[in-house]
């Protein structure tokens, strides 16, 4: 295989050790830990292994292009506090990044953190093993040819393993490009990256009421990002975003299946609309024509969020009606979930600045209330006949409700067998 790198691409490696993307100080995992999508642990437990994998098995975690180290410190963290056996691999070809990511670990006296200096590119002659895991996210995108860099993750990934994926996405970008293009004329990628920064500082000081990067909220990088947000947004060598059709393109393309978009309800353009004709249409429609209304409906996606994995595998999830599955949380308290739902019983999602209603049964609440994430379907199901629950309508009651919470990616199953 040969391995496409060019001009763009030197500039991208030299941004990336200028100005460590994104800007974070290690001191502040002293006080917090963020978190996100991909790479939540209790996601990758579900949308990867379908709730089936134990705990006990060894995980092996390859972060690729790992920035400043936001997936890679989130997982490692679940991972140590469970006391899961595996590793976090950290992979990034910035020497300048990787520093940040080992005084972030450091602190946080993680000891199942590797880090590895390198990029996607290299992987093939890094001798790594295969991973359970693949943690690839804003990567593919800066790459000179993206489908090479999914074709090398695939190789290293084992069979039954799963990869979280993040791209840039047109739409929701508006603003970023048009500013892009002034840029690219009144700073070359040929001038110097201070220079070049500089200019966009000035640009953005003096920036026209007009224009469309004033009226995007669905990123703030150019406000808070310090100078390493701000040029990876406005001057990167390289950024080529795709519509959810084109991504689902270059996926399948490489021999991919995707397990599920994030989150699903994003991508279900039912939400989208009251009318019921539409609404019957649109139930007609397979799953990729409907997230691609989705995309072009809403206008305000700026990412696309998805888990795959390798064509062949079989990726089965834990049944949610089996008696015997535990359903557990994402990460919200289950009890700040049941105060989100109004006294209509319609749950507000909100997913960058457009709120949608999903409606859940009246007997939603007391139901979720009994999860714990220790109690099994049949156990939750005695305590709620207990508390005037019919059982005739139990059943169809818990499948409404979870088929909606794992719509917004709040509730999984896993099983215990």
């Amino acid at each position: 295989m040969t391995i496409l790198k060019d001009f763009r691409d030197d500039r991208l490696a030299e941004q990336y050790e200028l100005y460590p993307y994104p800007q974070r100080d290690p001191q502040d995992e002293k006080r917090r830990l963020l978190i996100g999508t991909p790479s939540h642990l209790n996601e990758i437990e579900y949308w990867v292994f379908g709730g089936k994998r134990k705990y006990s098995e060894p995980l092996r975690v390859l972060i690729a292009g790992c920035g400043t180290g936001d997936a890679a410190i989130m997982v490692a963290q679940q991972m140590a506090r469970r006391h899961s056996l595996g590793e976090v691999v950290c992979l990034d070809r910035a020497h300048n990044v990787l520093s940040i990511v080992k005084e972030r670990a450091k602190i946080r006296n993680l000891n199942n953190l590797r880090i590895v200096q390198g990029s996607i590119l290299d992987l093939p002659n890094l001798s790594l093993g295969l991973f359970d895991y693949i943690d690839c996210c804003g990567v593919l995108h800066h790459l000179p040819n993206p489908s090479q860099g999914l074709a090398i993750l695939k190789t290293m990934l084992a069979p039954q393993g799963g990869i979280g994926l993040m791209v840039y996405a047109p739409y929701g970008r508006t603003g970023v490009y048009m500013l892009q293009k002034a840029l690219s004329y009144l700073a070359p990628l040929e001038e110097k990256p201070v220079k070049r920064l500089n200019i966009a500082k000035k640009i953005m000081q003096h920036l026209p009421s007009t224009a469309w990067l004033r009226f995007n909220n669905n990123f703030s990088d150019h406000i808070l990002g310090g100078d390493s947000g701000l040029y990876d947004l406005l001057l990167n060598p390289r950024d080529t975003p795709y519509t959810i059709d084109e991504l689902w393109t270059l996926v399948e393309g490489t021999g991919f299946k995707i397990n599920a978009l994030m989150e699903p309800v994003r991508y279900d353009p039912y939400y989208l609309t009251s009318d019921p004709m539409i609404r019957a249409k649109m139930d007609e429609m397979d799953t990729r024509s409907k997230a691609i209304i989705s995309e072009a409906l809403a206008g305000n996606m700026a990412t696309h969020v998805m888990y795959i994995s390798h064509q062949e595998d079989r990726w089965v999830r834990t049944d949610p009606c089996a008696m015997e599955c535990v359903p557990y949380v994402r990460e919200t308290p289950i009890e700040v979930l049941i105060r989100r739902i109004l006294p209509s019983n319609l749950l507000p999602h909100v997913m960058n600045g457009l709120t949608v209603h999903l409606s859940l049964p009246s007997q939603a609440k007391m139901l979720l209330s009994l999860i714990d994430g220790k109690r099994n379907l049949g156990e939750i199901f005695e305590l709620a006949c207990q508390r005037g629950l019919a059982k005739n309508k139990i059943m169809s009651v818990w499948q409404e409700t979870f088929s909606k919470c794992e719509s917004m990616n709040q509730i999984f199953v896993r099983s215990l067998s």
